[in-house]
C-alpha cells in the first residue's frame, strides 16, 4: 500500500527537520490519542527522564509521509492496517502490535435527542454531520461502516462534513459548524472535554473492531533505537494500560 503524496519530501525539510528533534523520541501518533497520549507521555518522562516530542494527524498522511523519509521514532497510528503496510515495505524495526482498541461515539454540542441514538442523523433538523475522512482516518472509514450498518449512509451522504482527522472532525463539532458528528470516545472522555456537549456511544456490532497499532519505525535503529524501544514496552505496561481504560479504550 505504497502512498505518494506530491512535494512531500519539501515539506519535511521545513516542518520535520532532522534537527529540531535532535536529542528527542519523536513519535507519530494518531488524532485520536491526543489527550490519552498527553499522560502516556507525563508518566513515561517521569519514569525514565526520555524527553518525547509527540506529532499528531492522521494516520494515513502519517504513512505517506514515513514512506517519504519523516524523522520518526514511532509511529501510534489508529490502525493496523498502516503500520502493517510500512512493515511489508522494510520501514519498521519491529512487527505492529495492537495497543488498544478505539469506540466510536455520537458528539454534539446542540440540543439534539440523542436517545434516539445513531438514527437521529436522519432527522431534517439535523443539517451537517461531521466524520473523519475515510480515505486517511481509519475513525472516518468506521464510521462510515455504522452509517451502512443502520441504512443511514444513502440519507445522510449529503450531509456529512469531513475533518482532515479526529481533531478537525471534532474541532467541527466543537464550534457547531457541524450540527454533530462521529468521533472516538478517548475524545468525550479527556478531561478538557468530558463537560462539553452530550453524547452516546454506538454500537460495537455496528462497526468492524479499530484495533490500533504501534510499531518502531527504522528511523529509530540509527539514532533512538534504544529510547524507542522503552517507550513502545511502556504501552504496554499496567501503568500505560490503565490510561488507555480512563480513556475509553479497550485492551488488547
Amino acid at each position: 500500500m505504497k502512498i505518494k503524496v506530491m512535494t512531500l519530501s519539501f515539506l519535511f525539510v521545513l516542518l520535520f527537520s532532522v534537527s529540531a528533534f535532535a536529542g528527542d523520541l519523536t513519535v507519530a501518533v494518531a488524532a485520536n490519542v491526543q489527550y490519552t497520549f498527553e499522560e502516556l507521555k507525563t508518566e513515561f518522562e517521569k519514569e525514565t527522564g526520555i524527553s518525547i516530542k509527540p506529532v499528531f494527524g492522521s494516520s494515513g498522511k502519517f504513512t505517506a509521509q514515513i514512506e517519504n523519509g519523516a524523522p520518526f521514532d514511532i509511529f501510534l497510528s489508529a490502525d493496523m492496517e498502516y503500520p502493517q503496510a510500512l512493515e511489508k515495505e522494510g520501514l519498521t524495526s519491529n512487527a505492529a502490535k495492537v495497543y488498544a482498541y478505539g469506540t466510536l461515539v455520537v458528539w454534539t454540542m446542540n440540543n439534539i435527542d440523542l436517545t434516539r441514538g445513531i438514527e437521529i442523523f436522519s432527522d431534517p433538523s439535523v443539517k451537517k454531520i461531521s466524520i473523519a475522512s475515510p480515505k486517511t482516518a481509519p475513525y472516518g472509514r468506521q464510521a462510515v461502516n455504522a452509517l451502512k450498518h443502520y441504512s443511514l449512509y444513502p440519507k445522510v451522504k449529503k450531509k456529512l462534513v469531513y475533518g482532515e482527522n479526529i481533531a478537525q472532525t471534532n474541532q467541527f463539532i466543537t464550534t457547531k459548524a457541524a450540527d454533530c458528528g462521529i468521533t472516538a470516545k478517548s475524545i468525550v472522555l479527556a478531561p478538557n472535554m468530558k463537560d462539553w456537549g452530550q453524547w452516546i456511544e454506538i454500537e460495537k456490532n455496528a462497526y468492524e473492531p479499530i484495533a490500533q497499532g504501534a510499531v518502531i519505525l527504522k528511523y529509530a535503529q540509527k539514532n533512538n533505537l534504544e529510547d524507542a524501544q522503552k517507550f513502545f514496552d511502556f504501552l504496554f505496561s499496567n501503568k500505560a494500560k490503565e490510561i488507555f481504560k480512563r480513556y475509553g479504550y479497550i485492551l488488547p
